[in-house]
């Protein structure tokens, strides 16, 4: 969503000036806004670049006082990646919790911390010609967050992962609009669990068996995953929740992901409990469709809250 700018830019890029240059008695140089071109350039973001001017003239910039000319161009309001550049939109995660493996309480001592949540931007950058990014993505530390609306949309259609949000029992921080959410989550479950979960196992497994076909080699971390999945959503329809630990089958699952297990052994688990799933469907008390004037009147309140 934003670039590098701590990227060394070659020779011969075209560059704008964001500020005047002048001597250092005071005489003007060239105004911001003036086109030139990389001469010299550092070895790091921290040090000075030459730029050559159309005078012949050269002068000394730092990379914050540079624009890539084709960036500018880019569009005349403005470049939405430096407006956001200059915001900490990390400062408005309000929701803020742990997934994966820890959660699942399938880890081990080397596991990841798998963080997500939810981010509630400033209306005031919101409705701007910029907007905002739909996640906040740093994959180098397993983090991922999610604008409040995308969040609630993917909830909605029971996305797995978010719903694994929802329920974790691994929550670090939850403001009190977010404290809201949790307590009614209840309102986003349906019976498209069963279309969501279902469908995506089917596909992904019909992959797994195509690479298996190919290497040899089945992907058996993957294939564990798709088979937590089918036990969280038969017990989503069966209990109204989403059971995110599954210790009772700690041993059986770890089973797979170290390969100890025969692929026949592991499809015929997986086709065990998708008539486990039907069953589950055909007596779920779950409603047709999630509560979707609950979530957006939430939503609506949420943005309220947002506008300063």
């Amino acid at each position: 969503m934003t670039k590098n700018l701590h990227l060394v830019l070659p020779v011969g890029t075209q560059v704008v000036t964001r500020r005047a240059v002048t001597t250092g008695a005071g005489v003007p140089i060239c105004p911001a806004g003036a086109v030139g071109t990389v001469a010299a350039a550092p070895a790091d973001y921290h040090h000075a670049y030459r730029v050559r001017l159309p005078s012949g003239a050269e002068v000394s910039l730092r990379r914050d006082e540079l624009s890539i000319r084709k960036h500018e161009q880019a569009g005349v309001v403005g470049d939405a990646d430096e407006v956001l550049r200059d915001h900490d939109l990390h400062a408005h995660v309000v929701y803020r919790c742990v997934t994966g493996s820890r959660a699942y309480g399938l880890e081990h001592d080397a596991s990841d911390v798998d963080l997500r949540g939810v981010y509630l931007p400033p209306a005031r950058l919101h409705w701007s010609l910029y907007g905002v990014p739909e996640q906040l993505e740093n994959p180098a530390a397993e983090e991922c967050y999610w604008e409040l609306q995308k969040f609630l949309v993917l909830a909605l259609k029971a996305n797995p992962n978010i719903l694994e949000c929802l329920y974790t029992p691994l929550v670090l921080h939850a403001a009190p609009i977010v404290q809201e959410l949790l307590a009614e989550r209840h309102r986003v479950l349906s019976r498209m669990v069963y279309q969501t979960f279902n469908g995506y196992v089917l596909s992904q497994f019909k992959r797994l068996e195509a690479d298996l076909r190919a290497s040899g080699v089945p992907r058996w971390k993957h294939a564990m995953h798709l088979v937590r999945l089918l036990i969280s959503g038969i017990a989503t329809l069966r209990e109204g929740h989403v059971p995110v630990r599954v210790e009772e089958h700690r041993d059986r699952l770890l089973a797979i992901k170290a390969g100890e297990t025969t692929w026949d052994e592991v499809n015929a688990w997986r086709l065990s409990l998708h008539r486990e799933f039907d069953a589950a469907y055909a007596a779920t008390r779950l409603p047709e469709r999630p509560d979707y004037p609950w979530a957006n009147d939430y939503l609506v309140r949420a943005r309220h809250g947002a506008v300063a």
